[in-house]
């Protein structure tokens, strides 16, 4: 459909493609991993609890993971040049109200609305190498993975320079300056044209409000916000059942190596984003660090994860993306598993530990997309990316909300790891014991369900002579 623009393209054209996206794709990641080491001094400038400053993230994944799959289905329709700068526009204005947020309810709006804007970051990042690039996908997979992960070791860096040297509210400058991007988008995406074609806003509203009443509940446990839940729920089917093009499209989760690949990215993505949000708090409540040690910390890590992510793309095109989903999962797994036994001894311990569990973070990203590419039809692509990013983005958001709630607790009586010391470190060891254990079901269920299907369409495919 979009081969024309292809054509069009030099090659010089085709690596400021790449840059684009691996400029906005950084411009998001360090956005989200930069807050991870304020949140402790967020939760101390408005005196929030555990479950309330979980919100600075669920918030923001919440209208992310939404967010990425309407601009998945508006790129259908309108031009992607359009998007961007609507998207970069949003994401930038949210920063400066997030700067400039005099409570906790105007930081809130704040990351609602860089949310609004950088949920296209994501989605068109997938897009632009499929629609324009489509000859040199995997390679562009390749370093956007290897960005992706990148970022990820220099956001917490970052953010625990600024955050130290100034304050958390300087991180949303670094935000606001993505808004210089937008005349170098304007000027090398190609122009392209309107096109015809709907999308089911009632739909996306129903999805949206269900996934919030079950996020609320588990921050709140009001027995109205499960009934709201079950509620929207029950209009979010009928809508999808009655739409005559509805928000999510049933007939792909029919595919089983494609329904499986995504659960198995859900609960892997389950266990990073707890990771994520518990450590900083961890390293503050219990070793008493500052934001710049927190990003020390956490540094080593990511920074191993930009390393592979450069080698992600090759390994998978050397063994295979299935034999790479169950190698990150077992590394995800067992870094959990040993940041669980030192929990407790010094902080220095903490982070070769968590750089065993980052190793699987741009493997399975970039193992996971290769799958989903391989076992979906082209017309079912477009949809079958959207609806992988916007589950991945929910996992975040639930685990972010479900462990802050947690986190509310303080303490725990009952120790899950008997190789933990004993003491304040507790609840945390039990935590990561229960983030090990969804990594080894991950793995397990992947495991099961798609070698089976795997081995089952070998033996039913006829063998053809030549």
């Amino acid at each position: 459909m979009h081969t024309e623009n292809n054509l069009q393209l030099t090659d010089g054209q085709k690596n400021r493609l790449i840059i684009l996206i691996c400029t906005i794709l950084a411009f998001s990641v360090m956005n989200g991993t930069m807050f991870n080491v304020a949140i402790p001094d967020i939760a101390e400038t408005f005196n929030l609890l555990p479950s309330e400053v979980s919100w600075v993230l669920t918030g923001y994944i919440l209208i992310f993971a939404i967010g990425s799959l309407i601009y998945g289905k508006l790129a259908d329709i309108y031009p992607i040049r359009t998007l961007i700068t609507i998207g970069i526009s949003l994401f930038s204005t949210g920063a400066l109200i997030g700067f400039l947020s005099p409570n906790y309810g105007t930081l809130i709006i704040a990351r609602i609305l860089q949310a609004l804007g950088g949920a296209a970051f994501p989605a068109l990042s997938f897009l632009i190498p499929a629609r324009f690039l489509p000859e040199q996908r995997g390679r562009v997979f390749g370093i956007v993975s290897s960005t992706v992960a990148f970022a990820s070791g220099v956001g917490p860096i970052l953010g625990g320079v600024i955050g130290s040297t100034f304050n958390w509210r300087f991180l949303f400058l670094f935000s606001v300056a993505a808004a210089l991007a937008i005349p170098l988008f304007r000027k090398w995406l190609p122009l392209e044209e309107k096109r015809e074609g709907t999308i089911d806003f009632l739909g996306a509203g129903l999805l949206a409000a269900m996934i919030s009443s079950l996020l609320f509940f588990i921050t709140s446990f009001l027995w109205y916000t499960a009934l709201l839940f079950f509620i929207f729920s029950l209009l979010f089917i009928w809508r999808t059942m009655k739409a005559k093009h509805p928000f999510i499209e049933p007939e792909i989760l029919k595919n089983m190596k494609y329904t499986t690949t995504v659960l198995t990215s859900f609960l892997g993505t389950f266990v990073l984003f707890g990771l994520i949000f518990i450590i900083p708090i961890m390293l503050r409540n219990l070793y008493g660090l500052s934001t710049l040690q927190i990003g020390l910390v956490l540094f080593p890590g990511a920074m191993a994860a930009g390393l592979i992510g450069q080698s992600g793309g090759r390994i998978i095109d050397s063994k295979g993306g299935a034999l790479v989903v169950k190698v990150a999962l077992i590394l995800i797994g067992a870094g959990s598993l040993l940041i669980s036994t030192f929990t407790g001894y010094a902080a220095w311990v903490i982070a070769p530990c968590l750089l065993i569990s980052y190793l699987g973070f741009p493997l399975i990203q970039s193992a996971t997309a290769d799958l989903l590419s391989s076992v979906l039809p082209d017309e079912q692509n477009g949809v079958g990316i959207g609806l992988f990013n916007l589950l991945n983005f929910v996992a975040g958001a639930f685990s972010s909300a479900i462990f802050g709630s947690i986190l509310d607790l303080n303490s725990a009586h009952i120790q899950f790891n008997p190789f933990a010391p004993a003491g304040d470190s507790i609840l945390y060891s039990n935590l990561y014991i229960v983030l090990s254990l969804f990594a080894f079901l991950g793995l397990t269920v992947f495991t099961l369900m798609f070698t089976r299907n795997e081995q089952r369409q070998s033996t039913e495919t006829p063998i053809s002579y030549n």
